[in-house]
């Protein structure tokens, strides 16, 4: 078991990785380029420890074990010592690539290098390090001290020691660990999309406001709305991550951004941070939403997409209970929770993950109410295809087409919980 650990990058994800190793006993190295960035990353680790202990959930003498092993560096090649080398530095490629090359060249043939990339392939990473078998993907969530999750992802020339080392490594850490394969936006990133994507193409169409949409979706359960949530992220970023795996997917039409968010991002209404996105916003807090014409559409469809049995009996067995005043709720859920679904269907049928990782992945990195494949045997396969190949015949678009492994699914008989079999089988095994 690891029992040193340097993270390169002293910014809000390398200080929080390198707060939550000393928390959790281990040695720790925080490397950055500038003494100043250092001292700010050690302010803002002991800030975050202060806070934990001012409210009874962490013991001062602790607080000072913690700080105690902790120690920074200006020198990266410092970090050769360490048994586990966790790169947190911005997503740029080729700056990736360069700290993998130099510092496997220093490193003994036992250290591991994990890269926290959310959207660059760790296969691409690790072709610049000598030994690429020992370079993995160890994803945490922001801020990585309170969010559980942690997707460990194996490069194509990745050990499968160095997986389960990571794994064990993210346990340590008292995290929940989820095994994902290198492919674009891993899990969370990319079965998430939807969430944003067919908000966006709902108001883009007229076929509902910012408003509607967001209450619909809290209705279901989420926390947030999905255009609360994009001001929240900062519509740039969203919108960054959005091309990203767009680009990476080679124009897969289901992921096609949207225009609206280019037109905010060029205005420079990005959200929160901006005072001003699909909401605004006086002293951070959220006040309505915004009637322009970049960033509110009015609602112009009179008549459903998704006709209404349709949708309606999709609800009913999803367990979401609406009020009656909840007109066109139920089929921006159903278009949306639908297209999540059918994400998560095509990642289980390319391998990305297993049932159990991705639905563990989406309730602890984002909050889901319920995973979206146990949603889906809930609700019933074949209404989740039925509202899918709706979609693609009314409005003529690719983008809703099924996932091959859905359709074979629903073809075969196995449809989720009413026959007893779906992607989890009796027991939460999962089937594929």
């Amino acid at each position: 078991m690891p029992q040193k650990i340097a993270v390169l990058g002293a910014g809000t994800m390398g200080a929080g990785i390198a707060q939550l190793a000393a928390q959790s006993g281990l040695d720790v190295l925080m490397y950055d380029i500038k003494s100043e960035l250092v001292e700010r990353g050690v302010a803002n680790i002991k800030s975050a420890l202060q806070g934990r202990v001012d409210k009874g959930k962490l013991a001062s003498e602790d607080m000072d074990a913690s700080l105690e092993r902790l120690s920074t560096t200006t020198n990266r090649d410092d970090a050769a010592g360490a048994d586990v080398i966790i790169e947190a530095a911005p997503e740029d490629l080729a700056l990736k690539k360069e700290i993998f090359g130099s510092l496997s060249a220093l490193c003994s043939a036992n250290t591991i290098l994990a890269t926290n990339t959310s959207s660059l392939s760790v296969t691409s990473i690790a072709s610049a390090a000598q030994r690429p078998e020992q370079v993995a993907g160890m994803h945490f969530f922001n801020p990585a001290p309170v969010m559980p999750l942690v997707e460990i992802i194996a490069g194509s020339r990745t050990s499968p020691d160095v997986v389960q080392e990571l794994y064990q490594l993210a346990r340590t850490m008292d995290k929940t660990p989820v095994r994902a394969a290198d492919m674009p936006g891993f899990i969370v990133n990319r079965v998430a999309r939807p969430f944003y994507g067919e908000a966006l193409k709902i108001l883009g169409e007229g076929s509902a406001g910012v408003t509607q949409v967001d209450e619909a979706m809290r209705a279901a359960g989420f926390r947030m709305g999905p255009f609360e949530l994009m001001d929240f992220i900062g519509i740039d970023v969203n919108f960054a991550v959005t091309r990203s795996v767009h680009d990476a997917f080679f124009g897969e039409p289901r992921y096609r951004p949207q225009p609206i968010q280019q037109r905010m991002v060029e205005a420079g209404t990005l959200g929160r941070k901006s005072g001003k996105g699909f909401y605004s916003y006086e002293n951070g807090d959220k006040g309505e939403a915004r009637r322009t014409a970049i960033a509110h559409i009015q609602h112009k469809r009179s008549n459903p997409i998704v006709p209404g049995n349709l949708s309606q009996d999709f609800i009913a067995k999803s367990g979401i209970e609406l009020g009656n005043e909840a007109e066109g709720q139920a089929e921006i859920i159903a278009r949306i929770l639908a297209m999540i679904i059918n994400e998560a269907a095509f990642a289980i049928g390319e391998g990305v993950a297993s049932v159990r990782d991705i639905d563990i992945a989406m309730r602890l990195g984002t909050n889901y109410p319920k995973g979206p494949l146990r949603w889906a045997d809930e609700i019933g396969l074949d209404t989740v295809y039925a509202i899918l190949k709706n979609l693609q015949e009314t409005l003529g678009e690719e983008r809703y087409r099924p996932a091959p492994l859905l359709w074979q699914l629903v073809t075969s008989g196995v449809i989720g919980d009413v026959v007893g079999e779906g992607f989890h089988s009796p027991g939460e095994k999962g089937m594929v």
